[in-house]
């Protein structure tokens, strides 16, 4: 059996999980959203294996999206690129402060934010910079 392991992602343009969510529902409607990036990753099984993309607001990571595929798409310039074909549902973990960084990373599942409970997913958030220092305190 494989192990699974996850993505970690910048959202960049959306202020925290709403937004993406919002911007889910226009561009895909109810099919699967897909995330297009330049480079395939080399450990496509274990993502394939139960893993998620883990979303990261203005420097706290809050949300992740289960994998449930990676699709070849051509750019207009010819060049492969991969689409990780993300499942529409939109979790919330905990708070947890990451530094900017380009692309993705991986995340080991033994190291992933749990997810918060179904009943907190849509508590008011915090200011994305005082969630960071709560979780950098272990408070959140």
């Amino acid at each position: 059996m494989v192990k699974h392991v996850n993505l970690v992602k910048l959202c960049v343009g959306a202020d925290g999980p709403e937004d993406l969510e919002e911007w889910q529902r226009q561009r895909f409607g109810d099919a699967p959203a897909a995330h297009v990036t330049r480079m395939w990753p080399r450990r496509e099984a274990e993502l394939l294996a139960g893993g998620s993309i883990y979303w990261v607001f203005k420097g706290v990571l809050l949300a992740r999206q289960r994998l449930i595929g990676l699709e070849e798409r051509l750019g207009a310039d010819g060049i492969r690129r991969c689409a990780l074909v993300l499942d529409r549902d939109l979790i919330r973990t905990t708070a947890v402060p990451r530094r900017p960084f380009q692309g993705w990373r991986y995340l080991d599942a033994a190291d992933a934010p749990p997810d918060l409970a179904r009943d907190r997913a849509h508590d008011d958030s915090l200011p994305a910079a005082l969630a960071a220092e709560l979780a950098e305190m272990g408070l959140r």
